[in-house]
């Protein structure tokens, strides 16, 4: 593993931490938010379905795995700028 001077560790930890907030409050929004206000949601129409009912049976999942894949993306494309990448 690559030592990091210490302006570079952090500027890693201030890029990290900024990616894993930024992924929090999307996972909140999708994880609360949208539950909270599903009655509303219900009046629009997704494929047929009142769009509250499928973002509590199915969009907020699809939703937390597509943000799984892109904050494993962008984390290694920060460890890589930074070149403590995993090989």
């Amino acid at each position: 593993m690559t030592q990091l001077s210490p302006e570079d560790r952090v500027a890693h930890w201030r890029a990290t931490r900024n990616l894993m907030i930024g992924h929090l409050i999307v996972w909140f929004f999708f994880g609360f938010v949208v539950h909270a206000f599903a009655v509303p949601l219900n009046n629009i129409s997704f494929f047929h379905f009142p769009l509250g009912y499928y973002m509590a049976a199915q969009g907020s999942l699809i939703a937390f795995v597509v943000q799984l894949f892109l904050f494993m993306k962008q984390q290694d494309k920060i460890d890589t700028r930074y070149g403590v990448a995993e090989d």
